[in-house]
């Protein structure tokens, strides 16, 4: 349910339900005050006792216009008949003397009537044989020049006060129902949204703590649990980012690590040749030749690991501008294949090129990174294959929208469960895999991507390793 919803349900129930309960009081009370008190006080007899007052009051109109109409013999039965049914009396004097009465009036009731009745027009209450009237008193005046007045007495009976006291208890009932409606209402309204507000309050203390494990239910309304939902999600991808935060700082270690242990060995060899020069073990021309080459050999090989290093750093903060030309992916591959053939043939490693396309394709390519990324891939084939049998093949194949390059080795293969994290920085599959700085099949990564292609790796068992590249035809 909606929030929104929710509040106008609640709102309409405050006044709603006290009314109901109201009503069905109201209902219940005039029922029992009728079974209590017998039928005097029921509805339907104290409607016909108003109909039959409103009805002797119109008649008062009457004796004003005609007051010989009360000395009529006949209207003074059908008086008599009307006072008779709603209990009340009637008294006409004339000329101050006696003229009509409904009953035996003494002189001393007389005088409390006309007592009550000084002020004309004015509604008194008088007690007559332990019984309370209301009097009206209305002065009359005969044709003749006589004065006269009437005086209507009716009964003040229990249903005026035992109804003033229903309308009291009624009001109270009302009164008391819209405040327990309120109270009950407006806990379970709050409640709603109090518990998933405290259960939010307590997954924000605990993510606060740390605890990126704490997972947030969805609870309440709709718009609450929307907040859930979202805050819910806010929680994986902090946790994410934590997590990404600790594998980067890992591989910051990893990285420190990696390039400390590559860079001792050839420091150490070159501070080892720099003191046999020093020391003069070097004695002669042949032996300090092949020191220097070695020196030289070792400080190329640092320069190499700064670089990757320096480059990789750059391509993942999208530095280095990509200079695209569209070239033809056959012609381009063997110009970069001709470049390594020289490292080829010292570790006795043959290369194959097998086009399975039948037409030329081209693509956009950088020229001098993708030249990286072919040479990263052969160097790092070369490296582990057996020496004298090694052998590269290189196929060429096209889809409806792109060229596959593949470059599959005959070395001893990479096992299923690293395939997926080959092309990741400094990952090694294992302690026979150590060489080089772990750097190079990521930047091959880094810059295909650059180029909005794909690259993947496909194992063959002890057969070989495949290396896959996606990119687009131009």
């Amino acid at each position: 349910m909606k929030l929104k919803s929710r509040l106008i349900m609640a709102n309409a129930s405050t006044v709603i339900i006290p009314m109901v309960i109201t009503v069905l009081i109201a209902l219940a009370a005039f029922f029992i005050f009728g079974k209590l008190l017998g039928s005097g006080i029921s509805f339907e007899h104290q409607q016909r006792k108003s109909m039959l007052k409103l009805e002797l009051m119109n008649e008062t109109e009457n004796w004003k216009r005609t007051p010989e109409i009360l000395v009529e013999e006949s209207y003074q039965k059908y008086l008599l008949n009307k006072l008779a049914d709603i209990n009340s009396e009637l008294l006409l004097l004339k000329d101050n003397k006696v003229e009509f009465s409904s009953r035996n009036f003494s002189k001393i009731e007389v005088a409390k009537i006309l007592d009550a009745g000084k002020i004309s027009g004015s509604r008194e209450m008088v007690t007559i044989d332990d019984l309370s009237y209301s009097v009206v008193d209305i002065d009359l005046k005969y044709n003749e020049g006589s004065q006269g007045r009437v005086f209507l007495l009716t009964p003040v009976d229990s249903w005026d006060t035992s109804f003033t006291g229903l309308l009291i208890f009624v009001s109270l009932s009302f009164l008391i129902s819209f405040i327990l409606t309120n109270i009950i209402v407006s806990f379970q309204f709050s409640r709603s949204i109090l518990t998933p507000l405290h259960t939010l309050q307590n997954a924000a203390a605990e993510i606060a703590k740390g605890n990126l494990d704490y997972s947030i239910v969805e609870e309440g309304d709709e718009e609450i649990q929307a907040l859930c939902r979202d805050l819910e999600l806010m929680r994986i991808k902090l946790k994410d980012s934590v997590h990404t935060q600790l594998k980067y700082e890992d591989n910051r270690k990893l990285l420190v690590s990696s390039i400390s242990h590559d860079l001792k060995t050839p420091v150490t060899s070159i501070k080892g040749y720099v003191e046999g020069i020093l020391d003069g073990i070097a004695d002669n021309p042949q032996k300090m030749e092949r020191y220097l080459k070695t020196i030289s050999l070792k400080a190329y090989q640092m320069d190499q690991m700064i670089d990757d290093l320096l480059l990789y750093a750059k391509l993942d903060l999208n530095q280095i501008p990509f200079d695209f030309e569209r070239l033809d992916i056959e012609e381009y591959l063997k110009s970069c294949v001709s470049e390594y053939e020289p490292e080829l043939e010292r570790n006795n490693i043959k290369i194959l090129f097998d086009n399975e396309m039948p037409q030329k394709q081209h693509v956009l390519v950088d020229r001098a990174r993708m030249k990286r990324v072919i040479m990263n891939i052969l160097d790092n084939s070369c490296k582990y294959m057996s020496p004298g049998q090694g052998l590269i093949t290189i196929f060429l194949r096209d889809t409806a929208g792109s060229v596959i390059v593949e470059l599959r080795d005959n070395g001893s293969g990479i096992a299923e469960g690293d395939l997926p994290h080959i092309f990741d920085r400094f990952y090694r599959a294992d302690a026979s895999r150590s060489k080089g700085s772990g750097l190079g099949l990521a930047i091959a990564k880094q810059i295909i991507e650059g180029h909005n292609g794909r690259v993947w790796a496909v194992s063959h068992g002890k057969e070989g390793t495949s290396i896959m590249i996606s990119l687009s035809k131009s």
